[in-house]
């Protein structure tokens, strides 16, 4: 089984890169100039394991709890996560993930802030934390992401708390709205913070079914579940 499901990711890795290549592209860009980010939510460690092994370096989870025995069994992945984040898992989180993508309050910088550097301390980790501000692109708050009108103060915050870098931000394109659109008024965000910030130049957005608007314009990671691993499978004990 092992080798059939080798063989099955090997091929949606490789029809991922043509995707990400001819969007690259199409929009002018270099193909270097995008992450791919392989979110294997409810996936088992055995295909992230392979994942790597395949090459791929980059590896996503939205929830701490099924994150943080998949990056123990798998440490050859650069882990990042992706999903909402209650402050009070702020403290498990700093010990797998490299990067967190959805900070959307000052309060949860200041958790993580304060968790990295007790991490390092107790020599959990090595690094500080890089730190994305998700970005709600209609101001919805059920949806998690900070407004666009607060982003470049979280931004600000965020750069004065020890232990973060900031990188960048990150968007899911509303549902009933547009992609491209949607990835337009991102790209737009990015550019206004990199004016303060010009090291946070990370955008990203775009998922399986989206990443060419996305990459369109502008994003430099795109977060792939289902194109890479098929429909959901059952989480990983």
């Amino acid at each position: 089984m092992t080798d059939g499901r080798r063989e099955e990711l090997a091929a949606s890795l490789a029809a991922m890169e043509d995707r990400i290549a001819a969007a690259c592209a199409a929009a002018g860009r270099a193909r270097d100039e995008v992450r791919l980010l392989g979110v294997t939510k409810t996936f088992p460690a055995s295909d992230a394991a392979l994942l790597v092994d395949l090459g791929l370096e980059n590896l996503a989870e939205n929830r701490d709890q099924e994150a943080g025995p998949k990056a123990e069994e798998v440490p050859g992945a650069r882990w990042h996560m992706v999903g909402s984040l209650q402050r009070n898992k702020a403290r498990s989180v700093v010990r797998w993930a490299a990067e967190v993508q959805s900070v959307d309050s000052a309060r949860l910088a200041d958790a993580l802030g304060r968790a990295t550097g007790s991490a390092r301390e107790a020599g959990e980790r090595a690094d500080p934390l890089d730190v994305l501000i998700q970005v709600s692109l209609d101001g919805d708050p059920a949806r998690g992401g900070t407004p666009i009108s607060e982003v470049a103060a979280l931004a600000d915050h965020i750069t004065h708390v020890g232990e973060l870098r900031l990188r960048g931000v990150m968007a899911v394109a509303p549902r009933e709205e547009e992609p491209g659109r949607a990835f337009a008024l991102l790209a737009q965000v990015s550019e206004q913070l990199r004016e303060d910030h010009p090291n946070a130049a990370e955008v990203s957005a775009g998922m399986s079914h989206d990443l060419e608007q996305a990459i369109t314009h502008g994003s430099t990671c795109v977060r792939v579940g289902t194109a890479l691993l098929g429909g959901r499978g059952l989480a990983s004990p």
